[in-house]
């Protein structure tokens, strides 16, 4: 019975601490202090590095596709950067004669073009082991099962997990726009006409073709891969091993190259807004109102077809979406941010009550958890389905908040989490985003109807010690 019961006895466990910023509870050092490498531990979101490995011939998007995959990953905190071997050759070799640098028997061009591939390769590796990367996009054609060996061997050597991501594209009309949209831009033809880099570059994906493997479902069983085929009419996919390559795959089955715009705005200024107080879920000022007014006559003068509109759950987003005059679409994920305990307050009234937490966020915003409440961080997790839709639609209005467009705003314009939580999102104030080739253009439209300023700067001084006249130094001007 003895025995018994001393077995039961548990082992004494290391006390806890909670980590002020994100206020999760962790363990502490035998001496009470929490042991600091885990207050900056970044959340690792693959069990090993993974290295994504593009194949297909030139003008196939595999550039697109990795930058916005390299996009996406970061946004939800994954730390991932992009190598792009054509980069590397452009570096190498200043002047770029013509397509014959890149046929099967130049053996000089042969060579450059594999130097520069394990230039990259040696990059990858240091990014991935020594620079807190957890996934590399390796962005060339490797279109030869020889090639995706080597990067094999690479990655087995190194320790990384490989996906492979293959674009496959026959219809001439795609591959004519590709061209036209992306090629010509390029350094490569900055000094040629139209007409001759299009001929330049059509035989330059002639040297490829003869020698170009597919990945093959039988022979490549062992592999992971991806093979997109007409630019998303069909997919093929193949052992996907882990949690990251499965949203890998599930991002790529939701990105179109569909023309089209994406119209963000907050809701028109609230009665909350008007008292300078944080969050709540008060209706519209008058001024509020015009707003929503001013935004229906600006909408249906776009003449957009098709427009879907979502909206919050929040009532100042309805309210203004019901001046439309058109259905929307109501999402709990588009809920301003949760300010918990601080919600309804003012700055002052935060830094009056909660001046350690009111410090504490300067110093982090992006990280920083309101007690009972979120992070911007978290946000960006919320936001996922909704990217992942905005995504698979055409053209579409979202009425949302101040955070949640940041979040938005960030993944569109490949911001940092440092940048993020300052980005600039006035009230009464539609931001239009066409995406383009490899990013997104960005217009300002101002519907000329006042509001309160809600944004409020980084202060210089975000120590806990600092007066309450210079962490209130930077708070808008309110009611």
């Amino acid at each position: 019975m003895d025995d018994e019961m001393e077995a039961c006895v548990p082992t004494p466990s290391r006390e806890l601490t909670q980590n002020p910023l994100k206020k999760i509870w962790m363990p502490c050092k035998k001496n009470g202090l929490p042991e600091k490498h885990i207050f900056q531990r970044k959340v690792c979101m693959t069990n090993c590095p993974t290295l994504i490995v593009t194949v297909g011939l030139p003008a196939r998007g595999k550039t697109y596709i990795s930058k916005k995959l390299t996009r996406y990953l970061n946004w939800i905190g994954v730390p991932t950067k992009e190598f792009n071997v054509g980069q590397y050759r452009r570096e190498c070799v200043k002047i770029y004669k013509s397509f014959e640098f890149f046929r099967p028997d130049n053996e000089e061009g042969l060579k450059i073009r594999k130097q520069c591939a394990s230039a990259a390769l040696n990059d990858v590796r240091q990014y991935l082991t020594e620079e807190g990367g957890q996934v590399a996009v390796f962005d060339a054609t490797n279109t030869t099962r020889e090639r995706r060996e080597t990067i094999m061997r690479f990655a087995d050597q190194n320790g990384f997990k490989v996906f492979f991501v293959e674009s496959v594209c026959e219809d001439p009309d795609v591959i004519a726009e590709n061209i036209v949209q992306v090629k010509l831009g390029s350094p490569d033809y900055r000094h040629c006409n139209t007409e001759q880099a299009v001929e330049d570059f059509m035989k330059r994906i002639k040297c490829y073709e003869n020698s170009y493997e597919p990945l093959d479902e039988v022979l490549d069983r062992e592999l992971s891969f991806i093979k997109i085929i007409d630019v998303g009419r069909r997919y093929l996919v193949n052992r996907v091993l882990d949690h990251i390559q499965s949203r890998i795959v599930y991002y790529l089955m939701n990105i179109h190259i569909t023309p089209r715009s994406i119209y963000l705005c907050r809701h028109g200024e609230s009665d909350l807004n008007v008292k300078g107080r944080i969050g709540g879920d008060s209706g519209l000022s008058s001024r509020g109102k015009a707003f929503a007014c001013c935004l229906a006559k600006f909408i249906h003068a776009q003449d957009i077809p098709d427009l879907k509109v979502w909206t919050s759950q929040m009532k100042r987003t309805i309210q203004t979406a019901e001046a439309l005059g058109v259905p929307y679409e109501q999402w709990k994920a588009l809920n301003e941010i949760d300010a918990g305990v601080c919600e309804e307050l003012m700055y002052e009234e935060i830094q009056q009550r909660h001046p350690l937490e009111f410090a504490l966020r300067d110093q982090d915003k992006y990280r920083y958890r309101y007690p009972k409440g979120e992070s911007y961080e978290d946000l960006v997790q919320r936001l996922e389905p909704v990217i992942m839709e905005l995504e698979r639609q055409e053209n579409i209005l979202v009425i949302c908040h101040q955070a949640v467009m940041r979040c938005l705003l960030a993944y569109f314009l490949d911001k940092t989490a440092e940048e993020l939580p300052y980005l600039k999102c006035p009230l009464h104030t539609v931001l239009k985003l066409t995406p383009v080739a490899y990013g997104c253009k960005v217009e300002s439209i101002f519907l000329k109807v006042e509001a309160v300023n809600t944004h409020r700067e980084r202060p210089e001084n975000v120590d806990v010690t600092r007066m309450t006249e210079e962490a209130l130094l930077t708070v808008p001007a309110h009611q």
